[in-house]
């Protein structure tokens, strides 16, 4: 073995913050390191892998379609360009054209987020115009219809824990206003558990990150409706070039959610479980005074919330990250004086270290 933290000057990092592109986003399994090293070892007719791969995870999904791109904003950007462009190899080559002029993208004013990037960065790419609908406090089913008119393209309905989540009009809501203006509805899933609920509600584009809850390799997967899927297997001749993805990283993905499938995830019973003593641990800290709660957009996920009483909880963060092993945490709440732990990828021998560096630190 030749690689190591040393051999780059690199600190450890333990990973309390969850599936996080910044450190990397989660770990693979030997099944996927297994799967990606085949991928390394052959060859492939390229479109065809796409084809075949796309196909089998179709089936297992239930839906008509899939497409492995190489990370959800890809799949944000080639949907959107796809659906702009309606399968013409004229615009796939030139895919900001004049000749096209419905390019509007509907979305809630409260879905216009920043995950790393902004959404409209991403829409962008596409060459897509973003349309806002409704407020940064809720939007509901009338407010994102009003915004339709002749130019609009596609619906898109961003489902995350960085958007509003109050007063927001529900996925299947959203695709009711599309199927009734005919027009498609893109859904960015990217961290969701559940691989199943927003095609069987009604999106005829569903976009889940690869490395997320599917604990795959850096990649993305784009499912639905077998035309639109067609129509992003076209972007590979035009945006699709800048956002190919490897062999490697398409098996691994592959077997990466079949797994997922057969194996599930960890439940919420058993993450509240796991966290006892660990918040048990941090009570007994002078300054500190810890609980339990669920992950802000209402998935099984269950943290460690920490108030931090007599410092600032920002200063506790940087110094939290400052040493080796790096400990990175949920930094949203920082500013109320709040830094939640995510152990979903934190075993126990990390939650001692985090404890004794907590106690150092206070």
């Amino acid at each position: 073995m030749t690689i190591s933290y040393e051999k780059f000057g690199l600190k450890e990092v333990i990973n309390a913050s969850g599936k996080m592109t910044i450190l990397g986003v989660s770990k693979v399994s030997e099944n996927v390191l297994a799967a990606q090293r085949f991928g390394g070892e052959h060859f492939f007719e390229m479109s065809e892998l796409h084809v075949q791969t796309g196909a089998y995870l179709a089936k297992l999904l239930e839906v008509e379609d899939a497409q492995i791109v190489s990370s959800a904003s890809a799949g944000i950007a080639q949907s959107v360009a796809a659906l702009i462009g309606e399968g013409s190899v004229y615009h796939a080559y030139h895919p900001y054209t004049e000749r096209i002029t419905k390019r509007e993208i509907v979305l809630p004013k409260g879905h216009n987020v920043d995950y790393g990037t902004p959404v409209e960065v991403m829409v962008g790419q596409g060459g897509g115009k973003v349309v806002e609908a409704g407020y940064a406090n809720g939007c509901s089913p009338e407010q994102l219809e009003m915004m339709i008119t002749e130019n609009t393209a596609a619906l898109l309905y961003i489902k995350s824990h960085h958007t509003v989540q109050k007063s927001m009009l529900t996925v299947a809501e959203a695709a009711a206003v599309a199927k009734k203006h005919q027009l498609p509805l893109i859904v960015d899933a990217a961290a969701e558990e559940d691989l199943y609920k927003y095609s069987k509600a009604g999106a005829d584009l569903v976009i889940y990150s690869g490395a997320k809850a599917i604990e795959g390799p850096s990649s993305g997967l784009v499912i639905g409706k077998g035309k639109y899927i067609e129509w992003i297997r076209l972007q590979g001749k035009g945006i699709g070039r800048a956002m190919k993805i490897g062999k490697d990283n398409i098996l691994g993905l592959t077997q990466a959610l079949e797994d997922r499938l057969a194996n599930g995830s960890e439940t919420g019973d058993s993450m509240k479980k796991r966290l006892a003593p660990f918040i048990e641990a941090i009570n007994q800290i002078d300054g500190l005074k810890a609980t339990v709660v669920q992950d802000g957009a209402g998935r099984d996920i269950y943290r460690a919330s920490v108030k931090v009483l007599e410092r600032s909880a920002k200063e506790v963060i940087d110094e939290l990250k400052a040493e080796d092993p790096a400990i990175y945490t949920r930094e949203y709440q920082a500013n109320n004086g709040i830094i939640e732990f995510d152990i979903r990828a934190v075993n126990e021998e990390e939650m001692n270290k985090i404890v004794t560096r907590l106690k150092a630190i206070m």
